[in-house]
Parts: structure tokens; C-alpha cells; sequence
């Protein structure tokens, strides 16, 4: 069952529903306030037609049996008078020829209440009250003979609303649901022809701010992250194939070369030491693509255990003056912390050494002198991490383009690498929820920086 099916048979559900209980209620309610009308009308037809007969009695009225009857023709349905002594005993009856059979049960209800109302044999309506000037019993009988097809005709009539109104609200919800949901239709089918072929195509949007709009613009907004994914993704393939294929063409050129001739031992040796630094760099580029591409920015970094930024940063200087003999560091606190709190974050320590090792070796790299200052700084609720170096600086122009895949700037021209050491290090602090920034300062000093939450802010 589609949703609009669905949406269609509820709301005729639901005004079928409401209908049956409002046509149930207005039933009962008239038939309430018929029963007490008609109860009402008995007794007190029952009380006009025994004063007039008393009256009559009174002034020995030869035609007393003429006005009664007159008068009895005039007025509810075939309605019969009985009035009986305290004792049940009948006195008076109209009309004369009725032969009443009172229960007894029911003139002691009428004596001990006073007033009695009770339904007999084919819905027969009686009212009996005790008269206070004799104390006798009256008893006052009639059939509801317009009530009773008052209550048919209104009850065929309820039975054919609810009919029709079950009909009518049938087609009108399938029509309701039909048009509210042709903007989600419309809207399906636009995003069922969005394919890798036309994602730069964006659905219809207009001015309001309905429901369907909101979706098209999240839709929209969808769309231009995955473009701009795809783009990425695009590009990094295609620099990732390019480079990669430098290194091996170039392994495969010396490698046929030296087979097509005859070499020494000497130049053996030079050809496998140009093998070697060239397999060197691949493993080097490999590596960097699946780091890469191996970690998301959807890590869990809840479960991180906590860890102190000035040991990473010590340990990862030690591990890059192993690997880079002729660097130099300095590292320096500002100010220096007061609170051991202040410096600890939560964190994964390799991707955060590997993340600073590649900002160390980037500013080895480019730096005129072979010096790199880092400077730790607590600032509020974050730690500053400042990667210093004296180097040419880069063009305003290239500093939007720095952390992406492959990109190199024109100060790395005599520089040997891939562009990707700066990529890793943005996606490694984006997933410990930082972000890096690139500042070119006076002197001729380039300066990275390191923003990461501190651990405090996370405590409950």
C-alpha cells in the first residue's frame, strides 16, 4: 500500500468516524428529549382531561361524555386516564370502555415517589402521580405515534448521511491526497533523474518555506556536497594515477635500460642505489594514500583516552630528529601552564604524532635555515599549537588550495614531494573535531597552528 493510499483511507477513516459519533449522539439526544417530552405531555394531558371531567361532574352536565370524548380525541395519541382511590381501587376511567389492569408493584412505586413514569406493552408511555387534594392515584397512558416516526425517519436519514458522507469523503480525500502530494511527486521524479552524469542540475525551489521546499533545499545542499565529494575524489584519483606513474616509468626506463646493455659493477650498483630511492618515495606516496584514505571524519573520538600535547610533541620531535638529522627545534610554552588540565586532550596519539610529524618535516622542508619553532599556547577552552619556520612565504592566491591533495605551492618547486603531507595533517586534527590555519607573518615567518579542544570540556 502506497502512502497515499495509506493517507487516504485514514482521514476517511477518521471523518467516518466522526460523523458515526455525531450522528449517534444527536440520535440519542432527541431520543432522550423525546421519551421525557412525551412523559411530560401524558401527565399533564392526563391531569387537564381529569379536571375537565371533574368540572363537568361538578355542574351535572348532561354532556359531559361529549366534551370528554371531544376533548380526549383532541390530544395525544389514543391516551387513556385512570384515576384509583388510595386504597388501587378504580374510581374514574376515560375512556369508559378500557379495562385497566394496574400492577400492584406499580402503584406502591407511584405512592412512595409521588410521581412515576414506566414504558408498558408496545411502547405504551405511562405517568402516574399521587393528587394531593384527595390523595387518589392518577394514571395517564398515550403512544408516541409522530415521536416514533419522528425517530424512524431520523434514523433513516442518519443511516443515508453517514452513506453518502462515507462516499463523499472517500473521493474528496483521494482528490485532498492526490494534490497535496503532487509537489512530493513532482519532487521524486526530478530526484529520480539525478544521476553521477547531471549532479550540477538542482530541483526547483520556490519562495515559500513549505514543508517541500525545505526538502528540495536539503536536497539541493545534498547534491553540492557530493558534487563537490565527487570533484575531490575525482581530482585525487587522477593525481594519485599521475604520480604514481612517475616513479614506476621511471623504474621500468632504468630497468630496461641496464638490461639492454652491458654494465660494470660499479654502475650496478649506482642503477640499484636509483631503484631503491625511487621504490623509497613509492612506498613513501603509498603509504601517504592510504593514510589518507584510511581514516573518516566520522571517527568515535569518545572512547580516545586522554593524553598530554606537550609529550606528543616531544616524542614526535625526537622520532623527527631521527629521521631529519639536520633539523632543529625549539619548543616553548606561552604561557607556561599553571594547571596540568590545561594541556591534556582527548586523543588518538598515532594520528596526532603522525599529524605533527608532517607539519615538523613540511617547515624542515621549506625553511632557509633548517629551524622550526613550535610554540604551545592555552587559550580558553582550546590548546594553540604554533609551527614556526623562515622560509618564502606563499602567495595569496595558493593559501586556500594548501591542504588539498597534491597541491604544491611555488615555494616547493626545488623541493622533492607530493603535495599530500599537509592533507593528511588536515584530515587527521578534522577528525580530533580541529582544524589547522596557515599564517604568514612578518620576517619572512610561515606559521601553522594547531587548534584542539581541551579535554576539561568534555567532562560531564
Amino acid at each position: 500500500m502506497n502512502l497515499k493510499l495509506r493517507f487516504a483511507l485514514l482521514f476517511t477513516f477518521f471523518v467516518t468516524v466522526i460523523l458515526f459519533v455525531f450522528s449517534i449522539t444527536i440520535y440519542f439526544l432527541f431520543y432522550n428529549y423525546r421519551e421525557s417530552d412525551y412523559f411530560e405531555r401524558v401527565k399533564n394531558e392526563g391531569l387537564e382531561l381529569y379536571e375537565a371531567y371533574s368540572k363537568s361532574k361538578q355542574l351535572k352536565d348532561n354532556n359531559a361524555s361529549v366534551i370528554i370524548n371531544i376533548l380526549h380525541n383532541s390530544t395525544i395519541f389514543d391516551q387513556r386516564v385512570v384515576v384509583l382511590d388510595p386504597d388501587g381501587k378504580i374510581v374514574n376511567k376515560i375512556p369508559e370502555s378500557i379495562h385497566p389492569v394496574i400492577d400492584p408493584q406499580i402503584i406502591q412505586h407511584i405512592k412512595s415517589e409521588k410521581q412515576y413514569v414506566w414504558y408498558s406493552e408496545n411502547n405504551y408511555q405511562n405517568a402516574g402521580l399521587v393528587l394531593n387534594a384527595s390523595g387518589q392515584i392518577l394514571i395517564s397512558t398515550g403512544y408516541d405515534k409522530n415521536g416514533f416516526d419522528k425517530i424512524y425517519k431520523l434514523r433513516l436519514i442518519i443511516i443515508i448521511v453517514l452513506i453518502g458522507g462515507l462516499l463523499i469523503t472517500a473521493f474528496t480525500s483521494f482528490f485532498f491526497v492526490r494534490e497535496a502530494f503532487k509537489p512530493l511527486t513532482n519532487l521524486g521524479l526530478q530526484m529520480k533523474q539525478t544521476d553521477l552524469q547531471n549532479l550540477g542540475k538542482r530541483l526547483k525551489v520556490s519562495e515559500n518555506n513549505g514543508e517541500i521546499n525545505e526538502i528540495a533545499r536539503n536536497f539541493n545542499g545534498m547534491l553540492e556536497r557530493l558534487e563537490k565529494a565527487f570533484i575531490v575524489q575525482k581530482n585525487f584519483v587522477n593525481h594519485a594515477s599521475h604520480e604514481l606513474r612517475t616513479p614506476l616509468a621511471t623504474m621500468l626506463s632504468q630497468t630496461e635500460s641496464a638490461l639492454g646493455r652491458e654494465m660494470t659493477v660499479p654502475e650496478y650498483k649506482k642503477l640499484l642505489l636509483s631503484l631503491k630511492e625511487e621504490q623509497q618515495e613509492l612506498i613513501e606516496l603509498t603509504n601517504s594514500l592510504l593514510l589518507i584514505s584510511q581514516f573518516s571524519e566520522n571517527e568515535q573520538g569518545k572512547e580516545w583516552p586522554m593524553l598530554r600535547i606537550d609529550e606528543v610533541l616531544y616524542e614526535t620531535v625526537s622520532n623527527s630528529k631521527r629521521r631529519l638529522p639536520e633539523l632543529s627545534v625549539q619548543i616553548s610554552f606561552n604561557p607556561m601552564p599553571e594547571n596540568d588540565s590545561d594541556f591534556i586532550i582527548h586523543g588518538n596519539e598515532t594520528l596526532l604524532k603522525s599529524a605533527f610529524f608532517n607539519l615538523v618535516k613540511n617547515a624542515f622542508l621549506y625553511s632557509v635555515d633548517h629551524t622550526v619553532f613550535i610554540t604551545v599556547e592555552s587559550q580558553g577552552a582550546g590548546i594553540l599549537v604554533h609551527i614556526d619556520n623562515k622560509g618564502m612565504q606563499l602567495p595569496a592566491d595558493e593559501k586556500e588550495n594548501i591542504m588539498q591533495p597534491f597541491f604544491r605551492g611555488s615555494n616547493a618547486l626545488r623541493t622533492k614531494g607530493y603535495g599530500l603531507g599537509l592533507s593528511i595533517v588536515d584530515r587527521f586534527i578534522t577528525i580530533h573535531k580541529g582544524n589547522v590555519t596557515y599564517t604568514p607573518i612578518n620576517n619572512d615567518i610561515n606559521r601553522f597552528t594547531v587548534s584542539l579542544e581541551k579535554a576539561s570540556n568534555n567532562i560531564g
